[in-house]
């Protein structure tokens, strides 16, 4: 990432100001502009710098301390975010006041000194196998666009995606008679992520009898996954429809898209799958991101230990 000065239109200066929209906007631009980040991690940072401007009130940003900015990280805590949104706020508030200093608001960059909550501090919530079974299940024929929301389902677990890269797969990303899709993952890096049997066959149910419905007059339109309108399905849709699902099953409210991609993981490890090759179905840059899946199911790291250790 370069140190390049933004081009959009810049606002006031900041120095006594209050952080507000305007400075919030002219960061996103640059952010997407400068920083070349996706659409999705820019309405994520636009989201973490209203929650800054929430905790700041009448305060304005420059002349903050590390200890401010240490009451800040306690505050998320305290709003109940969890371990990974509030590294992800960090994040942004490094990268809004190394933006700042570019615009010579601030002459050093205090929140550099925070450190990054790690993301393995806390394991991820994962769902049972059975737990698994019942949600794919959960959509019946009673229900509006039952073949799509299991389709959306399988697909899921089946390939461990973010909800918004299922909102964004294409009809010629589906490759079903080889078995893989291609998936477009953070910052547009494009992966190939193998689907089973039963991941298959629900989405030929739905392509057959449920799609065409859905795209009406226009059957030209490219997305997989389609609105009752005929549109996107949005990835807002998709968390509204796995957690209505969830709790017709009586699994737990806080169940999300992600979940399915941490029992994906999970699962997939504790089949004896390698770390690397989870890595590269996630799509994590880190195999250290992908480490934490190995927390979540001991009795896979015994079951190592026995078989290599010479003395197990």
């Amino acid at each position: 990432m370069g140190l390049s000065r933004p081009k959009p239109t810049l606002p006031k200066p900041l120095v006594g100001q209050r952080l507000t929209q305007t400075w919030i906007d002219s960061f996103a631009a640059y952010a997407a502009g400068e920083c070349h980040l996706a659409e999705n991690t820019v309405a994520a940072y636009r989201r973490d710098l209203r929650r800054l401007a929430e905790w700041l009130g009448e305060r304005p940003i420059t002349g903050l301390t590390i200890r401010d900015l240490a009451d800040y990280a306690a505050w998320l805590h305290q709003q109940k975010l969890a371990p990974a949104s509030i590294a992800r706020h960090l994040v942004s508030l490094r990268l809004f006041f190394r933006y700042l200093q570019l615009e010579g608001v601030l002459k050093d960059n205090l929140a550099e000194l925070l450190g990054s909550q790690k993301l393995w501090e806390r394991v991820p919530k994962v769902l049972s196998p059975q737990q698994v079974t019942a949600l794919l299940e959960a959509p019946i024929p009673a229900d509006p666009f039952w073949r799509r929301d299991r389709a959306l389902l399988e697909l899921l677990y089946a390939t461990g995606c973010r909800a918004g890269e299922m909102a964004t797969l294409q009809m010629q990303d589906l490759h079903l008679q080889e078995g893989y899709c291609l998936c477009r993952g953070k910052g547009d890096k494009q992966r190939i992520v193998p689907l089973g049997g039963r991941a298959v066959a629900a989405l030929l149910d739905y392509l057959h009898h449920e799609r065409p419905l859905l795209a009406g007059k226009d059957p030209t339109v490219q997305w997989v996954l389609l609105s009752g309108r005929g549109r996107r399905l949005r990835r807002e849709r998709i968390w509204e429809l796995v957690k209505r699902y969830a709790r017709r099953v009586g699994i737990p409210p806080e169940v999300s898209p992600h979940t399915l991609r941490h029992s994906f993981a999970t699962h997939m490890l504790a089949g004896g799958a390698d770390l690397r090759q989870v890595q590269e179905m996630l799509g994590h840059a880190s195999i250290a991101t992908t480490q934490i899946y190995t927390h979540v199911d001991p009795s896979r790291l015994k079951a190592v230990h026995r078989k290599f250790h010479p003395r197990a």
